[in-house]
């Protein structure tokens, strides 16, 4: 032996410690889909570069042990969770492919990691706030199908996308932007658009231009992380969606408050449709394409995520005439989990998350949550129920869902 072995055991240890944390890091802040995807990347990737890795993971902290050259180290990392990179999320798969196939040494990936982090935005502040805008347009005749619906959004659309903007670049104004979207959002509405029971109910108008903020990924992720048993993480998952609802439902309040609006006015009956199919058909290339610029997706998805909004919409659509609103979400949500898990275990495809994004965002569980807490502050007690009790079962359905559609796609040595 050397007198450099030590020395140089010593550098690849800490060299795999402060990868793993900066790879637990990035996972963490993009933890869409869950515990149990951090905790199998990370060790995965511990593995394919000499070492061991245990991970025990909340959704905004974890705690890595780590044993590689003789020595243990035990490290606390923390990162926010959130969907808004997803370009970083599709740079992230090649890496870990190779670095778990053993292609990678230590310093190499670390560089690679380092790339991924510091990368720019793969489109500008303009693209984000176009993005937002159409995301928002493009799900509107979901909930209204009608040129008013459309036309409100656009502009009601445009605020939440300059606040959103915004707080990208005011961190005070992160942490409360739900609720200041909602205030704005909500003053503009009543003042302006909402002023005639004849275009539909004011929380109708208000919804689409604040769908961007609803956690229904939170909530869908927080009911999967149960039905998998990951307890801990999957109840504070679902508190803090909670929270942001919460949010959201008190700005509109305070909307109202401001406008002296009484609450009676926060009915909830849908105007007459007037747009023709071909428009209610188009609205989902708009939307997916926000979708695109608003979460940051490289341009070259575009293709395959249509497909799989529309097969999801599709598979929603028909099995919802068969089995009502449950059986065909429960439905479209195993489909969409088991061809999203099936294309992106394939070498060279886009990860998981990345693919399901935009196909869960049509199936519409968060928007429920904040319909039944207006419905019951306006004292429409049976709707709000209704919209509630909808809410905890639809999102029980896709969080299931997608994990049964996972379970049936995923390789037989695999674990979901």
């Amino acid at each position: 032996m050397t007198g450099t072995e030590p020395v140089e055991e010593a550098d690849g240890h800490d060299a795999l410690v402060g990868f793993l944390d900066g790879l637990t890091r990035l996972l963490l802040g993009t933890s869409g889909e869950g515990a149990e995807q951090v905790e199998r990347s990370v060790t995965a990737a511990a593995r394919g570069l000499g070492g061991t890795a245990s991970v025990a993971v909340l959704p905004d902290a974890a705690t890595v042990a780590v044993t590689s050259h003789g020595r243990s180290s035990a490290i606390v990392v923390r990162g926010f969770p959130e969907v808004f990179r997803m370009d970083r999320v599709v740079a992230l798969k090649p890496l870990l492919d190779e670095v778990t196939a053993g292609r990678l040494d230590v310093r190499g990936a670390s560089a690679r990691l380092a790339t991924i982090t510091r990368a720019a935005p793969p489109y500008p502040w303009w693209a984000k706030l176009l993005g937002v805008v159409l995301f928002s347009v493009g799900f509107a005749p979901l909930m209204q199908p009608t040129w008013y619906e459309v036309g409100s959004t656009a502009v009601l659309a445009t605020l939440s996308a300059c606040l959103a903007v915004a707080a990208d670049r005011l961190p005070r104004l992160a942490k409360v932007l739900p609720l200041v979207a909602a205030v704005t959002v909500s003053l503009l509405a009543l003042e302006v658009f909402a002023r005639s029971p004849a275009h539909g109910g004011p929380v109708l108008l208000m919804l689409p231009a604040l769908f961007f903020f609803v956690p229904g990924d939170y909530l869908s992720a927080a009911a999967a992380e149960l039905a998998a048993g990951h307890l801990t993480t999957g109840a504070v998952r679902l508190v803090y969606a909670v929270a942001l609802l919460v949010q959201l439902y008190v700005g509109v309040i305070l909307g109202l408050v401001i406008t002296g609006r009484p609450r009676q006015d926060l009915f909830d009956v849908a105007a007459g449709a007037d747009l023709p199919r071909w428009v209610l058909f188009a609205s989902w290339i708009v939307f997916t394409v926000g979708a695109l610029l608003a979460f940051a997706v490289p341009a070259r998805l575009l293709g395959m995520l249509l497909v799989l909004v529309y097969l999801t919409v599709g598979v929603q659509t028909g099995f919802t005439k068969l089995l009502g609103d449950v059986g065909g979400t429960f439905t479209a949500a195993v489909v969409l989990g088991a061809v999203t898990t099936w294309l992106a275990r394939r070498p060279g495809r886009p990860p998981r998350l990345v693919l399901v994004l935009p196909g869960f965002f049509t199936l519409t569980v968060g928007s429920l949550g904040m319909r039944g807490l207006t419905a019951l502050a306006g004292g429409y007690a049976i709707e709000g129920f209704r919209d509630l009790t909808e809410l905890v079962t639809l999102v029980t359905a896709i969080g299931v869902g997608l994990l049964l559609g996972a379970v049936l796609a995923q390789r037989p040595a695999d674990s979901v």
